[in-house]
């Protein structure tokens, strides 16, 4: 488990003729969004730029890039909306791609705070193309990250040999705990946001724009406390510990182990997501003595330091003993999880807090949405292969909830994601 910062020819091708960009675009999106899908923009966080005032409501970043899908390396917002989708029975290719086109030009206009319809039409008998409740809100940082999971490429869209090389089913890893309800999905959307109805907000009027053509499956709705701007406190996790400490941060590091060069051209320049809900033994974790608790993470609860060190940021001594005893334990959860003893492998981490009110036993059901991105997978599996078998920590969790996407570079002005998958 990765809650801690140290942590990583088809029978099924289409029956359709194909469809030009205008025809998708033009005859699909509806105007108002087709339009916005011909606008142009810039990008953040790493060699990208933002448009913004001193208002955390007027924060902007830009859609069409042409480089990485905005909330990757983009400064956590306070909010997150996560969502996957399974594509209907009988939807065919055109079907896939219309619907990426559609989803395109709507994240660009709800980036920019603007709906993607008219919220109050003209007809008194018409249905709105915009549900409305963000309205005014601005963009208030918003960014909506789009994922393909492994079922895409099975025989229904004709793609299988667009398959990249890295995107399988993860295998079963210990102390899963999934159930069908929270695993997988063709699909995954996860916005994130300074303001949580514009998250939800731009969630839900992408999944009704999916109707007929892609289902709702599962979905978590998350919150944590980032400070705004480039030198962001660390924000902590639900049982109290500073959670991101030692995130991937500097261009070299997103080079080396975010952004992937995948045999597929289609993908280089985008990255893997994995998806987990780990849910936290809240009650029992609060019932166990502090000292412990810093044991099990091999941190101090309030400054967030290494045992073995003084401020957050300090390198953690593995090798420092007290009393002949390591003062972080083999079996720590920085000490499983740290590059330094796992061959240097790194992921980058962006976690929420979400809770689901109570559980059957009247307990509070709540935990972490965690999301990590990474050039190849293996690198997850190979850390939480680990964690799962000897983290003092899996004691106090359970991973009930599990996904993985392969997620596309940003398009260009005119372009939509996972357009040059269909060329």
């Amino acid at each position: 488990m990765t809650v801690d910062p140290d942590s990583t020819a088809d029978a099924g091708a289409s029956d359709r003729p194909g469809i030009s960009r205008r025809g998708l675009f033009l005859g699909t999106a509806g105007g108002a969004v087709a339009g916005a899908l011909l606008g142009g923009g810039g990008g953040y966080a790493i060699g990208h730029t933002v448009a913004q005032d001193d208002s955390d409501s007027a924060l902007e970043y830009p859609f069409y890039t042409g480089l990485h899908q905005s909330g990757i390396d983009t400064p956590p917002q306070r909010y997150s909306m996560f969502m996957s989708f399974d594509m209907a029975d009988g939807t065919t290719r055109s079907d896939l791609q219309v619907l990426l086109a559609r989803w395109s030009a709507s994240i660009a206009q709800l980036m920019k705070g603007l709906p993607v319809g008219q919220v109050q039409p003209n007809r008194t008998d018409a249905v709105a193309g915009d549900t409305g409740e963000a309205l005014d809100l601005g963009p208030s940082g918003l960014t909506v990250t789009l994922g393909l999971g492994p079922g895409i490429f099975d025989s229904r869209f004709g793609l299988s040999a667009k398959r990249p090389t890295h995107l399988r089913d993860l295998p079963t890893l210990p102390s899963d705990n999934l159930t069908a309800a929270t695993t997988g999905g063709d699909l995954g959307l996860q916005a994130c946001a300074d303001d949580p109805q514009v998250a939800y907000h731009a969630i839900r009027d992408l999944a009704r724009m999916a109707r007929g053509t892609a289902t709702t499956h599962w979905t978590v709705m998350g919150f944590g406390r980032a400070s705004a701007g480039p030198a962001q406190k660390t924000p902590r996790n639900l049982m109290g510990f500073k959670d991101g400490t030692r995130n991937i941060s500097t261009p070299e590091d997103y080079a080396k182990f975010v952004w992937t060069d995948d045999d597929q051209a289609w993908m280089h320049g985008g990255s893997y997501q994995v998806v987990r809900k780990i849910q936290m033994n809240i009650e029992i974790w609060d019932a166990d003595g502090v000292h412990d608790q810093q044991s099990v993470f091999g941190r101090t609860k309030t400054e967030g330091a290494p045992l073995s060190g003084h401020l957050e940021h300090d390198t953690p001594d593995f090798a420092k003993t007290k009393g002949g005893v390591p003062v972080i334990s083999p079996t720590a959860h920085i000490a499983l999880a740290a590059h330094e003893n796992n061959g240097g492998i790194k992921i980058l981490r962006r976690g929420y807090n979400y809770t689901d009110g109570l559980d059957q036993y009247a307990q509070l059901d709540a935990g972490l949405l965690f999301v990590a991105y990474m050039n190849n997978p293996k690198n997850f599996i190979t850390l939480q292969t680990k964690l799962g078998a000897s983290d003092r920590l899996n004691e106090y969790i359970s991973h009930i909830g599990s996904a993985l996407f392969a997620v596309p570079p940003a398009p260009k002005a005119g372009g939509y994601i996972g357009e040059k998958l269909f060329s």
